[in-house]
């Protein structure tokens, strides 16, 4: 069973976790190191002993060290959304203004919680001024007894691993967390994808893609790095211009998208798995890949 994190945003991997992990290096690690963190859903589905998770995005590392520390608990959340559900219901979009503002002054991470559940399709998008801009997603009713109850059991299991394990939440840049790895560690690189969510939080540019790759080539880690390759729309030119020059294996398969702006954006998808090592042989009977195309190293 694949364990949910307890927020979502775009590019979110819960889909991908079986086929990531299976694409995994043989051998073991002293660390899981992530310089992109987002909703962490493959390190909670890896649960490697120790890891560091960071992220330029200070509300995630900041809820998710609430959710560690246990000053954010299952009951808490329950709590919280119980009561602003209930004045969403009443007030609508008005209510998800006052909240919108409200966060966008205090950066409070019960409030994080809440526009995430609450925005339009689940995006999470900020200005250049680092403000939630994400418009309502018209559903007063949104915070029923059983949704609610669902966020709470993530935030439970969520908090049962990161309270089990050795890891620590970094508010850092990837170049800085790349660089602290050691050829003792893993890297799992799920950067913003390039022409797709450049406003996830801060701005990904060519010079961000240009200085990855370079980061990446002189890592002593193994790495695994997922990124869009196509679809049914357009190609992603990264792939072209930055990583098939590099020294690195690529395999590519289809999967869907159920978190974005647009239909468009929620589509059918092939994603390109890129490492620095040789992929282990998968066989065609794998119940995992019996639904993905595979294309090959």
């Amino acid at each position: 069973m694949i364990i949910v994190p307890p927020i979502k945003c775009q590019g979110i991997k819960t889909r991908l976790v079986s086929s990531i992990r299976a694409h995994l290096p043989e051998g073991d690690f002293v660390r899981w190191i992530e310089p992109f963190c987002g909703s962490g859903v493959v390190a909670l589905n890896v649960q490697p002993a120790r890891a560091i998770l960071a992220d330029k995005n200070r509300h995630i590392i900041a809820l998710y060290r609430a959710i560690q520390q246990k000053s954010i608990t299952p009951g808490v959340v329950r709590e919280y959304l119980q009561q602003s559900g209930e004045r969403l219901q009443q007030d609508g979009q008005d209510f998800y203004n006052v909240v919108r503002n409200r966060f966008n002054t205090t950066g409070d991470s019960l409030d994080f919680l809440f526009l995430n559940r609450a925005c339009f399709n689940g995006v999470m998008r900020f200005n250049r001024r680092g403000e939630f801009n994400v418009p309502f997603g018209h559903k007063p009713e949104r915070f029923r007894p059983a949704y609610v109850t669902k966020i709470a059991n993530q935030v439970g299991r969520f908090q049962d691993v990161v309270t089990r394990l050795d890891w620590r939440f970094d508010v850092a840049d990837f170049r800085e967390t790349i660089a602290k790895a050691t050829a003792d560690d893993f890297l799992y690189i799920d950067p913003p994808y390039a022409g797709r969510h450049s406003d996830y939080f801060t701005a990904w540019n060519e010079q961000d893609e240009r200085d990855l790759v370079e980061a990446l080539q002189k890592t002593p880690a193994r790495f695994l790095l997922s990124t869009w390759h196509h679809n049914q729309y357009r190609s992603n030119p990264s792939i072209e211009e930055h990583w098939q020059r590099a020294p690195f294996h690529t395999r590519l398969f289809k999967h869907f998208y159920h978190v974005g702006p647009t239909e468009a954006r929620r589509g059918e998808m092939t994603e390109a798995l890129i490492s620095n090592y040789r992929f282990p042989a998968l066989a065609e009977s794998d119940p995992v890949y019996h639904q993905i195309s595979l294309f090959g190293d």
